[in-house]
């Protein structure tokens, strides 16, 4: 126990699924949490958005652990939103030591050629500009502190290699480790190191809906989730069809906490083995 103790960490899309296991598995190791989530509807995403009353679900969990949480409804595609939701957090908790970009949407699956202009744009404007200013808000105060510090991004399998009817979902996550070597030699003389992390699917709100369900099983008109676990588990070289969020949140710890104080500029894939199949 005890890993980031007396850290700060600031996390995006902290109000459920992933976002919510990274803010509980840092406080559990000790750390206070800076949370920011959209909290309302993307038109062009293909499942329901996290609300306010998931955030506040969120404070709750991590003020149970006994540690501070300072919570703010804001939205990565909005710079000066996430730039006065971080400082007033540091402000409050007294510094900056962590950095979870984790916040994005999976979109709707269409072939490249009938995503349309608008979703392609609000995809990319989330999935890989929303990281983007998540670091650009995040190091002034990572500098500042003088202590260095470890910036996790959030990609994907699909930041990896590549699948069908999602072209603006896999850009936009390729793009996100491009980002993430690039910060990583920028921060390296500040000992702020940047990595980014690969899951499979996961199961959280964002996998488990009829959009998902439907790219993996296109010849259903209705798939279930048992349909899209069937086909789920052959994309992974263990026999699972998705991993748990905890999972991610794990590697998240092992990024922010000193076991990896030495490690930078790198894309771990936490997948199951997807990545080698």
């Amino acid at each position: 126990m005890g890993r980031v103790e007396g850290k700060v960490a600031f996390i995006t899309g902290a109000a459920r699924g992933q976002g919510r296991s990274h803010a509980l598995r840092l406080a559990q190791e000790g750390a206070d949490i800076i949370a920011i989530d959209i909290c309302e509807a993307v038109p062009e995403n293909s499942y329901p958005q996290a609300t306010e009353e998931d955030l506040a679900e969120t404070v709750r969990q991590v003020e149970a652990l006994d540690r501070r949480i300072i919570a703010t409804k804001a939205d990565v595609r909005d710079f000066a939103q996430l730039k006065k939701a971080m400082d007033a957090g540091v402000a409050e908790l007294g510094r900056l030591d962590i950095v979870c970009a984790n916040a994005g949407i999976g979109g709707t699956p269409n072939r490249a050629e009938d995503i349309p202009e608008d979703e392609w744009t609000n995809m990319v404007d989330i999935n890989l500009s929303g990281v983007w200013r998540t670091a650009k808000a995040a190091i002034p105060h990572l500098k500042a502190g003088g202590r260095g510090g470890s910036i996790i991004l959030t990609s994907s399998d699909a930041g990896l290699f590549a699948y069908q009817n999602i072209a603006h979902y896999v850009s936009a996550k390729h793009g996100v480790v491009g980002l993430m070597r690039t910060l990583a030699l920028e921060l390296a003389p500040d000992m702020i190191r940047v990595n980014s992390i690969h899951p499979t699917t996961v199961d959280t709100p964002m996998v488990q809906n009829e959009g998902t369900y439907k790219l993996f099983r296109p010849d259903l008109e209705h798939p279930t989730k048992d349909d899209f676990a069937a086909a789920a588990v052959g994309m992974n070289a263990l026999p699972i069809p998705w991993v748990e969020a905890v999972d991610i949140s794990n590697a998240v710890l092992f990024f922010a906490s000193d076991e990896s104080r030495y490690v930078t500029g790198v894309p771990l894939p936490v997948d199951a083995g997807a990545a080698i199949k």
